[in-house]
């Protein structure tokens, strides 16, 4: 008994949180996703009204400026939609436990692996074909304008897809881990 006693007294604490610490810290991750989601949401909704005027408003001759606006609405959609589908479950993370907040985490780091590999890909996809599409109308009649355009444009889309999308994905999924180690020590250390 006193083994256990003196294993109990000598195990280091200092670096798990307090349950005041843990509420905190998942308050804060409910309260950063909402606004993150919601501001994305704003965002895709506003750009898709935008996209829906300029289909009204410009007078397009090529079918490649319609098929391109279309695209970039339908890119707008899938971003809307997946934010909008994921906002009930951060709604209801409200009062949880340790175990909960970790099945919580462990199914957002499967959405990201998900929204990473397919539906981002998607909305990236069409979204950029979209943006080359539409702007073909403008520059086609001159060549230079059509290399200068088309030259910058498809070093941004290469920017996005080849340094941008893997390096924030990584820091997104960096924070996690971090956050659910914290978590799985603490688990780890009641049981």
């Amino acid at each position: 008994m006193n083994d256990l006693k003196a294993i109990w007294l000598t195990a280091k604490t200092d670096d798990l949180p307090t349950s005041v610490e843990m509420l905190r810290l998942v308050k804060k991750f409910r309260n950063q996703k909402l606004l993150k989601k919601w501001g994305i949401i704003i965002a895709a909704l506003a750009s898709m009204a935008l996209m829906v005027f300029t289909v009204f408003s410009y007078k397009s001759t090529m079918i490649t400026t319609r098929i391109g606006e279309l695209m970039a609405i339908s890119a707008c959609v899938i971003l809307a939609s997946t934010n909008i589908k994921s906002l009930k479950r951060f709604y209801d993370l409200n009062d949880c436990s340790n175990k909960e907040f970790i099945a919580f985490l462990e199914q957002t780091r499967q959405n990201q692996l998900y929204y990473y590999k397919k539906t981002q890909v998607w909305g990236m996809g069409l979204s950029s074909a979209g943006l080359l599409l539409y702007m073909y109308e403008s520059v086609y009649r001159d060549m230079m304008l059509f290399i200068i355009i088309y030259s910058f444009s498809v070093a941004w889309i290469l920017f996005l897809w080849l340094y941008l999308r893997p390096r924030n994905f990584k820091k997104q999924t960096i924070k996690l881990n971090k956050t659910l180690d914290k978590l799985e020590k603490i688990s780890n250390q009641i049981k």
